[in-house]
């Protein structure tokens, strides 16, 4: 199957497909914004004949797991005219993307999936998580009053105590993207307003980005450093009272809202949202902030999709050391000693989504479980999250 990366000849015909694909109009005039937008992106396509028949964009981005970051291959744009499909273009596209990506130093890869079953195929797995909080106009009742203030930003412009307490935010977490300049003004501002409080001495603390519109305050992001900053924004929320019906707020699961209100007793919807694959297993254990413990644990990783990573792993105290097997052949356990897993489980125990006893209990970790208690130790309590979308 002839794969080709797309040029910009091939622009206007990948729009077209993905706006029959996700049923969307593109107006006349942001057209050229849009094709100059693809020029960021590498486009793998198959033809049938002169027409773009099936199509994905990889993303060149960088990820955070707590103060290191990894370089990221961000899929999108994954796309089939119906004419054909089921004629395997969307298997070898995932397939070549992984090899493309491995070959430019992606570390890892992320993903909005349509279906979580069919990308897990590939080895992409769920790494975050999303809960929505509505809260009803009942409910809007601030708590003691904070020393600090609220200031809001309405314009389009850079906010950089907003970008400031991101960044400090997503070094206490992993999966964060790394939002450059581009991405703050082209993904992140737009119509919404921009709430910051900052406390007695000045310094900012948290954040919104929220929107009211139709009586309904809706809050994508709320980013806070400490309780402080959390309470104030929430008393700030509650002065909308007269304004909306509800609100409708967008978290991570570890955000400890609306625990601390009077009536926490709020609906509350959590899905799973984005997934990631470790497309290089060997560089990201290597970089890996591992808890240093005495002990070494061997991890015997199966990777079907991409054969570069399938082998044995010696997690040491000081450093990781790599024994592949060759193209093709399962790797073997060893009777004596080591863990088996694959990659989907080695993600999410890599961000924190899941810890290995977790997956443990339900067979997607396999061993004696004293080594899975030693990997347990060396394993850092990650908080992962993912805000964006792509």
């Amino acid at each position: 199957m002839d794969i080709k990366v797309l040029s910009e000849e091939h622009y206007l015909q990948s729009m077209n497909l993905s706006m029959y694909a996700f049923q969307y109009q593109v107006p006349e005039n942001d057209i050229p914004k849009r094709l100059e937008t693809l020029k960021k992106h590498r486009l793998l396509g198959i033809f049938e004949g002169e027409e773009l028949a099936s199509k994905l964009h990889i993303l060149s981005l960088n990820v955070k797991v707590g103060k290191q970051e990894w370089k990221m291959g961000g899929i999108a744009g994954v796309a089939t005219y119906p004419e054909h499909r089921r004629k395997g273009y969307v298997n070898a596209l995932m397939k070549r993307s992984l090899v493309d990506m491995n070959d430019d130093g992606n570390i890892v890869s992320f993903l909005h999936p349509f279906q979580i079953d069919f990308y897990r195929r590939f080895g992409w797995e769920v790494i975050s998580d999303r809960r929505k909080v509505t809260i009803e106009k009942i409910d809007l009742k601030p708590l003691k009053p904070q020393a600090g203030q609220i200031k809001r930003y309405i314009e389009k412009n850079h906010c950089f105590d907003v970008e400031n307490i991101y960044n400090q935010f997503a070094e206490k977490h992993s999966a964060m993207l790394v939002r450059d300049n581009d991405w703050w003004s082209n993904n992140i501002y737009g119509s919404q307003t921009a709430a910051v409080y900052y406390n007695a001495k000045d310094e900012p603390k948290g954040y919104l980005l929220y929107e009211v519109k139709d009586n309904v305050m809706k809050v994508e992001e709320l980013v806070v450093l400490d309780h402080e900053s959390r309470v104030g924004l929430w008393n700030f929320i509650c002065q909308h009272d007269s304004m909306v019906d509800r609100v409708e707020l967008m978290l991570s699961t570890h955000e400890p809202f609306p625990y601390f209100l009077k009536e926490p007793k709020l609906k509350t919807e959590i899905y799973p949202y984005f997934m990631g694959r470790i497309v290089n297993a060997e560089k990201a254990l290597e970089t890996y902030p591992f808890n240093k413990t005495e002990k070494n644990v061997f991890l015997h990783l199966d990777d079907p999709a991409a054969q570069w990573n399938t082998g044995t792993y010696l997690i040491g105290r000081e450093e990781v050391k790599f024994y592949p097997v060759k193209e093709g052949s399962a790797c073997v356990t060893p009777p004596q000693r080591g863990l088996q897993l694959n990659i989907n489980a080695l993600t999410a125990i890599l961000f924190g989504y899941k810890r290995p006893m977790e997956l443990f209990e339900i067979d997607l970790l396999k061993g004696d479980v004293a080594e899975v208690l030693e990997l347990e130790k060396k394993i850092p309590a990650l908080k992962s999250f993912f805000y964006d979308f792509f």
